[in-house]
């Protein structure tokens, strides 16, 4: 009895497992065209690493000030000398949030600038912009924001 109750399960778990899934021709799915992924440069944690160009050349990304992040730091790698052009826009238009320092490929620092900023690029490497509120002015600034970069060639 043991024997044929083994047997009957056998039997039973090889015929499910047969069954094949063939569907007619005309139910086949088309196969899916993946559109191209927007490229994007994003805040992780602290750090914005500017990396896409957008169509007018320019690296452009969103960020945000918290109470967790006060600072963000943008990087972007320089290959060619020539003139930076950054600008900060915050999403609620006007706000204590300023470019706090630039720091060089050398280890260099240059700051505190304003949420626009003019500044000549004589080394070539990676650079690092530091975003923060401006610790002699009141109500400091938390939410979104935008910054862009343009490096215009010598």
């Amino acid at each position: 009895m043991k024997n044929c109750f083994l047997l009957l399960i056998s039997i039973l778990f090889f015929s499910c497992q047969q069954k094949e899934n063939k569907k007619p021709a005309a139910e086949v799915p088309a196969p899916v065209v993946q559109k191209e992924k927007k490229q994007e440069n994003k805040q992780i944690g602290d750090t914005i690493a500017m990396i896409f160009k957008n169509e007018e050349n320019v690296f452009s990304a969103e960020g945000r000030l918290d109470s967790l992040n006060s600072k963000i730091y943008v990087k972007f790698k320089n290959e060619d000398l020539g003139e930076l052009n950054a600008q900060i826009i915050p999403d609620a238009g006007k706000g204590n949030i300023r470019f706090n320092q630039i720091i060089f490929p050398d280890k260099t620092s240059d700051g505190p600038f304003g949420m626009d900023m003019k500044m000549p690029l004589q080394q070539k490497g990676t650079h690092i912009l530091v975003i923060g509120h401006s610790l002699m002015a009141d109500n400091p600034y938390y939410g979104d924001f935008k910054v862009q970069l343009n490096i215009q060639k010598e």
